[in-house]
């Protein structure tokens, strides 16, 4: 079992930043995906971001990229989300998870653990 916590939304004007980050604890694995995924009311989960284990590659959705930085330390067992020049599009929940596989995948269904998710709300 893996267990993970987010911290870090919040309520901010568009055009501001927010860190979220999200703490693995439990049988974690350097070598695993770490992803970001968000889910706004009415919508599907969707995927935002994710990093690979070893080589730290990243992976963005279109609509995030070149404002997102998804980074880990394998240290802490942390991965972080650097969200900057937010929008109110960008209003949701965000969901940091974790795949026990090597191989980088944007379906939120082969993600095996969860994180119980933070509000993050851009204010235009």
């Amino acid at each position: 079992q893996v267990q993970l916590v987010e911290s870090g939304g919040g309520l901010v004007q568009a055009g501001g930043s927010l860190r979220l980050s999200c703490v693995a604890s439990g049988r974690t694995s350097d070598t695993y995906i770490m992803g970001w995924f968000r889910q706004a009311p009415g919508k599907e989960r969707e995927f935002v971001a994710a990093i690979t284990g070893d080589t730290h590659n990243t992976y963005y959705a279109d609509s995030v990229k070149g404002r997102f930085t998804i980074s880990r330390d394998n240290a802490k067992n942390t991965v972080y989300l650097q969200m900057n020049r937010l929008k109110p599009e960008d209003t949701s929940v965000y969901y940091c998870a974790t795949r026990s596989n090597v191989i980088v995948t944007m379906s939120a269904d082969d993600y095996d653990y969860w994180g119980q998710g933070t509000q993050v709300t851009v204010s235009s």
